[in-house]
């Protein structure tokens, strides 16, 4: 199966980047390489291009892709939390520019075998890099009640997380849950029936709470971003798109942070805890798909884009 994907807000983020013809640029989320391949077009000779992702399958199929823009570009399979060692060890200590795209390509989605949809009946895997030994199937045979419980409430935003993983650990009390199709009759069966049909896919919320859990997402986004914008020259740009609340929050509030670190009390009449700004925010309100976008790529619905300029 090709390593078919639609990038999301593709010339909003790109241009949002304010691409230098001769600067340095990271895409840390590679994916295919459709906002790669954009920025690429915008480099000159001198300009710089790196790639970074976990997941094998996007390595190649990026790395075809960006084929023509030759030794600009360099390629780099590992997860964005190792972002700045992997780029000091290539004689790279700042850059112009950083691009995430957090959500799940099309191609993990719609590729049985990978174990991400809650569409397809296939073995529980979800994971982002295959190297990694634990599966998705190990979380939901593995983990207690109370931390199936925590992990569907706190990542899926589910309000029958208390039932589903009281499901899950019955079910598995009789035999081991090893397929995407067995996890998604307990939950439906978790999940009152006026409910089912009302609130979209049954399933959605959990797969999505697992697959965060299984890739230490949202730990990774946050452990991530301050270093991400330590390495932004000047006038550089960070552009993030997020798909849920949970992602959008976090560099909501990192970004903010940014803008004004100063921890002093209201009532202090002048900062003494001499923390400075390190930028500013672009976007005061995040950047949404055009409702064409939306029309023609339905997984763009919930994507928003936030940028950060260093100064």
């Amino acid at each position: 199966m090709a390593f078919d994907h639609v990038s999301v807000l593709l010339h909003e983020t790109v241009d949002g980047l304010n691409v230098r013809p001769d600067g340095t640029y990271v895409d840390a989320t590679l994916g295919g390489g459709g906002h790669a391949c954009e920025v690429c077009s915008r480099l000159s000779d001198k300009g710089r291009f790196i790639g970074i992702d976990q997941d094998a399958d996007a390595i190649e199929a990026a790395g075809k892709r960006l084929e023509g823009f030759g030794e600009k570009v360099t390629i780099i399979r590992s997860n964005y939390r190792d972002m700045k060692p992997e780029l000091q060890k290539r004689g790279i200590d700042s850059v112009d520019g950083i691009v995430l795209d957090l959500g799940v390509s099309s191609y993990q989605l719609d590729t049985a075998e990978r174990g991400f949809s809650y569409r397809v009946d296939a073995p529980l895997d979800m994971r982002m890099d295959q190297r990694q030994k634990m599966t998705a199937k190990d979380i939901v045979n593995g983990y207690s009640e109370m931390e199936l419980y925590r992990v569907i409430r706190d990542y899926g935003e589910d309000r029958f997380a208390k039932n589903i993983a009281k499901h899950i650990v019955a079910e598995r009390g009789k035999h081991p849950i090893e397929t995407t199709g067995q996890l998604n009759e307990i939950i439906s069966h978790a999940i009152p029936m006026k409910i089912r049909k009302t609130s979209g896919h049954p399933s959605k919320r959990t797969f999505q709470a697992i697959r965060i859990e299984l890739n230490h997402e949202l730990d990774v986004l946050k452990n991530s971003l301050d270093d991400m914008i330590d390495m932004l020259r000047p006038g550089g740009r960070i552009c993030i798109i997020t798909f849920h609340s949970l992602e959008d929050r976090i560099v909501k509030s990192a970004f903010r942070r940014n803008e004004n670190p100063c921890v002093c009390p209201d009532n202090f009449p002048v900062c003494v805890c001499g923390r400075t700004p390190k930028g500013k925010v672009i976007t005061r309100k995040p950047i949404l798909p055009s409702e064409e976008e939306t029309a023609s790529n339905s997984r763009s619905k919930s994507a928003k884009l936030r940028i950060f300029e260093r100064t």
